[in-house]
C-alpha cells in the first residue's frame, strides 16, 4: 500500500520517514520529495508498505501524529494526474 506523507518536517530525510513507519510493516520504499534545484525538501513524502493491513494501520494511527515538531497528514496515495 502506498502512502502519502505530507506537512514533514525540513528535517525529515528518507531514512528518517523510512524509521517512522517501519513498525506498520515492512517498508519496501520511503521518499520524501525534494525541489530538483535546490535538494530542499518539499514538504511531502511517500511511504511504501508491503503488508495492506499494515498500510491501514499506519493511516489510522499516524495521521495527526507529531513528527520532528510537525502535525503530519498521512492517506493512502492517490493516482497523479496528468496535465
Amino acid at each position: 500500500m502506498k502512502l502519502y506523507v505530507g506537512n514533514l518536517a525540513w528535517a525529515v530525510d528518507s531514512a528518517k520517514l523510512k524509521e517512522a513507519f517501519a513498525s506498520f510493516g515492512t517498508v519496501s520504499d520511503a521518499v520524501v520529495i525534494t525541489d530538483k534545484y535546490s535538494g530542499r525538501s518539499k514538504g511531502f513524502g511517500f511511504v511504501t508498505i508491503d503488508e495492506e493491513e499494515g498500510g491501514a494501520k499506519a493511516v489510522a494511527e499516524m495521521n495527526g501524529k507529531e513528527l520532528e515538531g510537525r502535525e503530519i497528514k498521512v492517506s493512502e496515495a492517490q493516482p497523479r494526474e496528468e496535465n
